[in-house]
């Protein structure tokens, strides 16, 4: 088994268990929580062995015809095709899931002993104009993808010939120890190893500094899965968030 950081098993277990755990079961766990923020009123994470585990707000829970306490609205054997079912019948939509990418004990180590990539640098308000250039030369559906601005925590770059061909940045998530991060190669320099090389730098940086490194990708996104294995990353499960726009309210289903 894949043995993470305790900063990263403690923000996820935080995250969908404080609250009332109203179902346990070999591969679902339901809880019941009063403290999620409103675009997280109902979140589900699924482990890479398949387990599952469900956490919504009392007004979700509600909506589901479930509640805290002994009568709960769930009986033995309850699954994850039954709860998807609830959801579907209730008119609540989930975006996509993200796959959950992180190092592992053993890949954060080897992370650090690797010597640096001699066009890989760290990223600076003087980097500017390098940095304008770098992005009036992708499009704009790449930079709302990818998500890589100057101003982030850290930003680290490759070079070819002088100028700036791939990007990342990263910004503490959710307030803790974790630095989420976003990456974009220009076109014309994809496939050589220019990203992985730039996550792995920035990654490195993250570490010294505390923080866990953390990618996130849509799961049908071949490619950015394919970046995460190549740049060491390991898979720790998928997550899921409720799509507020597109589910129907109780007041107005």
């Amino acid at each position: 088994m894949t043995q993470f950081s305790p900063t990263i098993e403690a923000y996820w277990h935080n995250l969908f268990l404080r609250g009332d755990v109203i179902y346990r079961g070999e591969q679902l766990t339901v809880v019941i929580s009063s403290t999620l923020p409103p675009d997280r009123r109902l979140m589900l994470r699924q482990s890479v062995g398949g387990q599952l585990w469900a956490v919504m707000a009392p007004d979700i829970a509600s909506q589901l015809g479930l509640s805290s306490g002994l009568r709960s609205g769930l009986q033995p054997g309850f699954t994850e095709a039954l709860l998807r079912q609830r959801l579907q019948d209730a008119g609540i939509r989930l975006y996509g899931a993200d796959k959950l990418f992180y190092f592992s004990a053993a890949s954060q180590q080897a992370l650090l002993q690797q010597a640096p990539v001699a066009h890989v640098r760290q990223l600076h308000a003087a980097d500017a104009p390098l940095f304008t250039r770098f992005q009036s030369r992708a499009s704009a559906q790449d930079l709302d993808d990818a998500y890589v601005e100057l101003d982030h925590w850290a930003v680290f770059g490759a070079f070819v010939d002088g100028q700036l061909v791939c990007a990342a940045s990263m910004y503490p998530w959710d307030g803790e120890q974790i630095a989420d991060t976003g990456v974009l190669t220009l076109p014309d320099y994809r496939g050589v190893g220019h990203a992985r090389n730039v996550i792995r730098a920035i990654s490195h940086y993250a570490c010294e500094q505390g923080y866990q490194p953390q990618y996130r990708c849509q799961t049908d996104n071949l490619a950015s899965t394919a970046l995460a294995r190549a740049a060491g990353l390991d898979l720790f499960g998928h997550w899921q968030v409720i799509d507020m726009a597109g589910t129907i309210s109780a007041d107005n289903g």
